[in-house]
């Protein structure tokens, strides 16, 4: 990624700013920085933890669920897709499934 542009770009997470460079586009970035900040303060102000770094931690497990149950629910719908595709093949014609009608390829 040598040939990717970087952007360097300020965020604030629980008030402390940060400048963070990344290949993201700047909106990207800020969304992201956003998100964290608002999960982190949903954190703290369950009440249960007060101190920052505990609630960062914390919330950066709720993050990792969400993303693990993303990747699980994007892995069910490839496969329902690939289901579906292979299902929606056997109705092709042979030429049209990239099939010779001989049984040879070339």
């Amino acid at each position: 990624m040598s040939g990717s542009k970087k952007h360097s770009v300020r965020v604030t997470i629980l008030n402390e700013e940060y400048q963070i460079r990344s290949d993201a586009s700047p909106e990207h970035t800020r969304a992201v920085a956003e998100y964290l900040d608002q999960a982190i303060r949903e954190v703290m102000a369950s009440g249960h933890v007060v101190e920052s770094g505990r609630a960062s931690i914390l919330a950066a497990l709720r993050i990792t669920g969400e993303l693990f149950e993303l990747r699980g629910a994007a892995e069910e719908i490839e496969s329902g897709m690939q289901g579906l595709s292979a299902d929606v093949r056997r109705l092709l014609p042979p030429a049209k499934r990239g099939e010779s009608t001989n049984g040879l390829t070339g």
